[in-house]
């Protein structure tokens, strides 16, 4: 191993740098830390050759490079530009995490593969799950890991229809994944649409409840609920933050924290690696899932 300092570029198309990942990062353990912000996607490539040419090939795998931002698909068409900007034996360690999307999509996702377990045989293979919410950072993610890992996954708007079609273009296109598409505006709409489901998701901005007790009532075949919306009302009615299994008029709730506790524990895992590793890493929302997996078990 290179006895080179770890040194961390974090980028971010917005104007600040995330004070989360910041603390994350030194909690890890990284004490150089650099901060590229309103980076845009022409200016991934020079950045990452500045930060792979300026050291040995040695420690340019001592060198990461974390992308932030608010925009999973803009992190992933960054993800793509930095690694094509390397080459042997010039390579740094690449690490996408929007806002946190990726590490909580992966821990929303691998509870509830657990919260299945006993549930249902094949787990999320062939589920019937729905993402509310799915517009944002989080649930779209959350619907491609669901997507990727068999289920079929339907994405809902509250507003009109074309806010998700344009998600599951884009996906489709990316991933190769298929996901259906619904509009829900209101508690009928949704109790229309919720007796299909056997796993619901809510990732809707922080403290909207998206689902009601009523619509809850209609979803007769829901197995697991999981929300990520720590801000009370809850995403997910008589759902806690700190609710892991809690039992629902159908099915059980998990809630914001208990996802919360293994994306922590995901981001910091993977940030650890990064900066041990003697070989470049390359890390989006599939690895990150891998390890909430390991961690959930």
């Amino acid at each position: 191993m290179s006895d080179a300092e770890p040194i961390l570029h974090m980028i971010t198309p917005l104007k600040h740098t995330s004070p989360f990942d910041v603390n994350m990062a030194v909690d890890a353990g990284f004490h150089i830390i650099s901060s590229n912000v309103d980076v845009q996607l022409k200016d991934v490539a020079p950045l990452t050759q500045d930060a792979m040419f300026s050291r040995s090939p040695d420690a340019a795998k001592r060198t990461v490079l974390f992308i932030g931002g608010k925009d999973a698909s803009l992190a992933l068409d960054q993800m793509k530009a930095a690694a094509s900007a390397l080459f042997p034996p010039f390579e740094i360690s690449i690490f996408a995490d929007p806002a946190g999307s990726f590490t909580t999509a992966a821990a929303m996702i691998a509870l509830v593969e657990k919260g299945l377990r006993g549930k249902r045989e094949g787990g999320l293979e062939g589920a019937k799950v729905q993402v509310y919410g799915a517009t944002g950072v989080v649930g779209g993610i959350a619907a491609v890991i669901a997507a990727q890992a068999g289920a079929d996954v339907t994405i809902v708007s509250h507003r009109v229809i074309e806010d998700v079609e344009v998600k599951a273009v884009d996906f489709k296109k990316r991933f190769g994944v298929k996901l259906n598409c619904a509009v829900a505006a209101n508690d009928e709409e949704k109790k229309a649409l919720v007796p299909e489901a056997e796993v619901i998701l809510t990732a809707a901005a922080a403290g909207v409840e998206v689902i009601s007790t009523d619509v809850l009532k209609a979803a007769t075949n829901l197995l697991v609920a999981a929300d990520i919306n720590a801000v009370p009302p809850a995403g997910v009615a008589g759902v806690g933050a700190n609710d892991d299994g809690i039992a629902l008029p159908h099915g059980v709730g998990i809630g914001a924290l208990v996802i919360g506790q293994v994306k922590y524990q995901v981001q910091h895992q993977i940030l650890k690696r990064i900066r041990h590793s003697d070989t470049a890493l390359h890390i989006g929302f599939a690895e990150a899932f891998e390890l909430a997996r390991q961690l959930s078990a």
